[in-house]
């Protein structure tokens, strides 16, 4: 299975806050493929696929700020009506909640990417069925780099 690894950075809901974090990952030289943000009232959970995770989680903590990380799926899918639906129709009949997801398009516009995260970390499962459909899971390396 080919897991990517996510950043997530919990941030308070005040004026700024973003700003904080996409400038001390710029200048730490680490570009941003793909993000979402869900917040709340009073807080927010920014989720993250970097180009290199490892270093953006090192300098946000030094900063000062709470970071987790967490493997999600990156599938491949074709950028046309029906691509998100088909991926999740797969997922549909396992009975797995998928507890987030977020996309991008790739550099061509051909190729759109899925990023999911499974419920209870059923990712192998969820990974297997979409490999099985003839679906591409990226390595960290080409969801870095897509």
């Amino acid at each position: 299975m080919n897991a990517v690894q996510q950043t997530s950075v919990f941030l308070e809901n005040k004026s700024g806050r973003l700003a904080e974090v996409t400038q001390i990952i710029a200048e730490a030289g680490i570009n941003l493929i793909a993000l979402s943000i869900a917040e709340t009232s009073d807080f927010g959970i920014l989720r993250f696929i970097c180009d290199q995770p490892d270093k953006a989680a090192q300098v946000l903590r030094e900063a000062g700020f709470s970071v987790g990380e967490t493997e999600v799926l990156a599938v491949q899918v074709p950028h046309q009506p029906g691509g998100l639906a088909e991926v999740v129709g797969l997922i549909k009949p396992l009975g797995i909640n998928i507890e987030y997801l977020y996309a991008f398009a790739g550099r061509t516009g051909q190729q759109a990417v899925v990023v999911l995260r499974p419920e209870n970390g059923r990712n192998q499962e969820v990974a297997g069925v979409l490999q099985q459909a003839g679906y591409v899971l990226l390595t960290p390396e080409q969801a870095y780099d897509f």
